[in-house]
């Protein structure tokens, strides 16, 4: 970060901008909607008095004020005219989303600043989320819904221990496919290729584990962190808490009394004032953070078994004037029969479509397999 105290200028033309563009936005809207972005409004101008003390500390003139919008301002202002404030919400919550981290190195720049540009993101979702809801109650149970419910997928995968065995099984059965053709392509024995098919299973396995671990494990610690410091300025700052909580609440579309109401109540308990503010602020389920070690126990063996399909045929087939092309057909279909259902199991949870996520898979493992048999094939040659 720079030390040249000019910088500060440029944070003071970054929030008059913004409490200029959200007054002028209010002068479109009436009720609650207008109420909140006059609040964000006044938040801004906060910020930029706090600049202005810094720059005359530093013996920096303090610019006028702008009194006009610049242009792509008052072009945005002209759309919500036109077309209705709803149509630029999802612009108001990009510009606020790539100008959320300013003040994350900035030394001069208290705390909550850098919390106000997050929370600010967070009221343009829930007003865009709500912006077609006419009744207020409906969409307030709405929210509650989609935060208490969820899509089966969230439900079940809190802890990353669904993901991690889904994608550890995937991982699984092609780099082992791969290896295990590499090595038949160069023509070993049986008792080389299950070696070799065992090592590489044992061995992706512990590193998908220690990786999904730690992984999941610093995820837990970020959010821990995230809630710790939530919770340090439900003490120090309470009366600021309960506001932002307030304005939430209202952006999700409760009028304003009955938004201050619920807020007040929820402060009214430390613990459940920390958990909702985790909640509606940071989108965190404070109860529910993930289990690093369920999610590496999970990758473990979803890995092993997806690993294992291609070595189970070589089990069978040992010692000496043991076939060596039956065990490969047999490796080979059941790669390719696994290989379609774990590519439909992850495009039925992600989404993207069975069939689709099905021969998506089938085409990158089938081409990865082929590609080291073929390299393996030439090894073989040459060696041999």
């Amino acid at each position: 970060m720079s030390k040249d105290p000019r910088r500060f200028l440029r944070y003071l033309e970054a929030e008059r901008n913004a409490s200029m563009l959200y007054r002028a936005l209010a002068e479109t809207l009436d009720g609650d909607r207008r109420e909140a972005l006059l609040e964000l409004a006044q938040i801004e101008d906060e910020h930029a008095a706090h600049w202005i003390e810094k720059l005359q500390e530093y013996g920096i003139p303090i610019p006028p004020a702008p009194t006009t919008l610049d242009v792509s301002d008052a072009a945005l202002v002209a759309r919500a005219r036109g077309a209705g404030f709803t149509d630029v919400l999802s612009h108001l919550e990009e510009a606020e989303g790539a100008d959320a981290g300013m003040y994350d190195d900035e030394p001069e720049a208290p705390d909550y600043m850098s919390q106000d540009e997050r929370e600010h993101i967070e009221v343009f979702q829930q007003m865009r989320t709500t912006a077609e809801k006419t009744n207020a109650v409906d969409a307030l149970l709405s929210s509650r819904k989609a935060v208490a419910g969820g899509e089966s997928w969230h439900r079940s995968d809190k802890s990353g221990s669904m993901r991690a065995a889904v994608f550890g099984a995937s991982d699984g059965l092609v780099s082992n496919t791969a290896l295990v053709m590499g090595f038949a392509g160069a023509a070993p024995s049986n008792a080389t290729i299950l070696f070799a098919g065992l090592a590489g299973l044992l061995a992706g396995a512990f590193s998908m584990a220690a990786g999904e671990y730690v992984s999941v494990a610093s995820q837990r610690d970020l959010f821990r962190r995230e809630i710790e410091m939530e919770a340090a300025e439900l003490r120090e700052k309470p009366e600021e808490e309960q506001k932002e909580l307030e304005l939430i609440y209202r952006a999700k579309g409760l009028d304003r009394e009955s938004a201050a109401n619920v807020a007040r109540q929820i402060m009214s308990d430390p613990r459940t004032a920390l958990d909702t503010l985790a909640r509606e602020e940071l989108g965190l389920d404070p109860d529910e953070l993930g289990s690093p070690t369920k999610a590496a126990l999970s990758s473990f063996i979803a890995f092993a078994i997806g690993a294992s399909v291609v070595v189970v045929p070589y089990l069978f087939f040992m010692g000496e004037g043991a076939s060596t092309s039956v065990p490969l057909i047999l490796a080979i279909s059941l790669a390719l029969i696994a290989m379609v259902v774990v590519g439909g199991v992850v495009g039925r949870l992600s989404g993207r479509g069975v069939v689709f996520s099905a021969m998506r898979q089938l085409m990158w493992g089938a081409g990865a397999a082929i590609v080291t048999y073929g390299i393996g094939r030439l090894v073989g040659i040459q060696v041999g």
